[in-house]
C-alpha cells in the first residue's frame, strides 16, 4: 500500500494563501493514478476539493473554483494544491488520496482566520 504525507498547512489571514504538498511513497502507484484532495471539519464528512488525473484531467469542487490549483510532479511522486484568496470557510483538515482508493495520508490542517 501507498504511503502519502500531506505538508504545508498552518495559519493564514482571509485571503491570504498556501501551498499543500502530498509525497506519495510508491511511484508506479502514483503515476498511473488520479489523485485527489480531500477537506473534513469536525462533525462533517471529508468532501471532494480536487482531483487530477494522470493524464492532467482536472476538477474542482465549486466552493474552490477559480481560487485553488492542483498539479503533480511524477518525477517527485508529488500532489500539490495551491490554495488563494483563502477564506474562514475554507478551515479544515486537508487530506490527499489515491482516488478511488483508501489510500489517505494523516492530513494537514489549515486555519484561515484573522
Amino acid at each position: 500500500q501507498v504511503q502519502l504525507v500531506e505538508s504545508g498547512g498552518g495559519l493564514v489571514q482571509p485571503g491570504g494563501s498556501l501551498r499543500l504538498s502530498c509525497a506519495a511513497s510508491k511511484s508506479i502507484i502514483f503515476s498511473h493514478n488520479t489523485m485527489a484532495w480531500y477537506r473534513q471539519t469536525p462533525g462533517r464528512q471529508r468532501d471532494l476539493v480536487a482531483t487530477i488525473s494522470s493524464g492532467l484531467l482536472i476538477n474542482y469542487a465549486d466552493s474552490v473554483k477559480g481560487r485553488f490549483i492542483i498539479s503533480r510532479d511524477n518525477a517527485k511522486n508529488t500532489v500539490y494544491l495551491q490554495m488563494n484568496s483563502l477564506k474562514p470557510e475554507d478551515t479544515a483538515v486537508y487530506y490527499c488520496n489515491v482516488f478511488a482508493t483508501h489510500s489517505w495520508g494523516q492530513g494537514t490542517q489549515v486555519i484561515v482566520s484573522a
